[in-house]
């Protein structure tokens, strides 16, 4: 009979029941969920490729043999390299979505109890890992566009390109294999195309683009817009703001936003799906003697709301501050050296996931320090992976 701790480690194998083993039938010894759930545990605990799951292994074996079947004891890293550089990424992100639900809907729950449920943000953007090119095979650094749950801290997807300039065609790939209904879509610069925001409102979402050059003539024209019209102060033209100060690691941010109607002199404004509105966000940072100013112009297709805007367009900037800043600096991740193109996205899909399940623990600790600690401690790391028990 299953102890609690096996019983809840069998639940987790019921997400991938459906994943195909993709190794040759010939010698396969190990079980494809004991290598999944070692893959999972040890990048929670510090691994960053399979020399280092392995290792890692090893090291727990005992734990391990209480709650995994190893009919064969420990895999080898090899075996371990072997299974990421052979699993379709796509199929192993879809077997996380089910678990990426029931965070999420434990999320949402707690927001019922809320007078009002704000609609979610969904932000989506890409990150190169800069030291995993392969110059003896021509190839540049692997990007990737990731989608980020702002409220639930979740990753809900990623798709691997292999130039920046991909993100265009990525984007709306990514989009396929993801929820929008009901969501806020934030998306900087790159991926401000008409196609991209009709893809979008079809699926029962709202977006917020940024504008930058890649949409010259419509960003030029907004830019123009508004500086003219906070050149008046605005007199005779309707339009919401709302400013908040942040401060925080010695520095104080003013964020002003503002929040209109498209004005009909707004070229090609008809080609965009159900646009609506447009926004200026101004970000004045003081850190001492030091004044900087950043201003970001955008459309959407939410209406008129300056604080909703201003929640969304704040949200986006989380997944740089909250998921990639995370994977650099705690995840060392533009440090991996990962040559293999299908091994690379496999595992850096699984820092994005470890990321999401070190966000749900209920402590004060950082995310590096539950990093560490579900390293240094095997129940700690049960505590993590969501098992009772613990």
């Amino acid at each position: 009979m299953l102890n609690v701790m096996e019983a809840e480690v069998e639940s987790i194998l019921d997400y991938f029941k459906l994943l195909e083993d993709p190794r040759s039938t010939i010698n396969r010894r190990h079980l494809l969920g004991d290598l999944i759930v070692i893959s999972i545990c040890s990048v929670i605990a510090g691994a960053d490729g399979p020399k280092a799951m392995g290792s890692w292994a090893l090291a727990n074996e005992a734990w391990l043999s209480q709650h995994l079947e190893l009919p064969y004891g420990i895999p080898s890293h090899d075996t371990i390299g072997r299974l990421l550089a052979l699993l379709k990424p796509q199929a192993f992100q879809n077997c996380f979505q089910n678990w990426i639900a029931s965070l999420t809907k434990a999320t949402s729950e707690d927001s019922l109890l809320a007078t009002s449920t704000p609609q979610k943000v969904i932000a989506i953007d890409g990150k190169a890992l800069r030291r995993s090119h392969d110059r003896k095979n021509k190839l540049g650094a692997l990007f990737l566009v990731s989608a980020w749950s702002v409220e639930n801290g979740v990753s809900l997807g990623q798709l691997a390109t292999e130039e920046k300039s991909n993100e265009i065609t990525a984007i709306p790939e990514l989009l396929t294999n993801i929820d929008v209904s009901g969501a806020i879509v934030t998306i900087d610069a790159a991926g401000c195309q008409k196609n991209i925001a009709t893809q979008i409102i079809d699926g029962g979402g709202d977006y917020i683009f940024s504008l930058k050059g890649n949409q010259g003539t419509l960003h030029k024209a907004v830019e123009n817009w508004f500086l003219a019209q906070m050149a008046t102060g605005f007199l005779g033209v309707t339009v919401r703001k709302h400013q908040e100060v942040v401060t925080g690691h010695g520095r104080t941010d003013i964020l002003t936003y503002y929040h209109c109607h498209v004005p009909t002199c707004i070229p090609g404004r008809s080609q965009w799906t159900r646009l609506r509105t447009m926004g200026v966000a101004i970000r004045e940072s003081h850190q001492g003697d030091k004044v900087t100013r950043e201003v970001r112009y955008f459309i959407c297709s939410i209406r008129v709301g300056v604080k909703r805007f201003a929640r969304a367009v704040r949200g986006h900037w989380a997944i740089e501050n909250t998921l990639h800043w995370c994977l650099d600096v705690t995840f060392r991740e533009d440090e991996s050296r990962l040559r293999h193109r299908v091994t690379g996205n496999n595992v850096a899909w699984l820092k994005r996931f470890a990321i999401s399940l070190l966000k749900q623990v209920d402590d004060k600790e950082s995310i590096a320090m539950r990093r560490r600690m579900a390293g240094w401690n095997p129940e700690y790391l049960s505590q993590v992976l969501g098992l009772s028990g613990v």
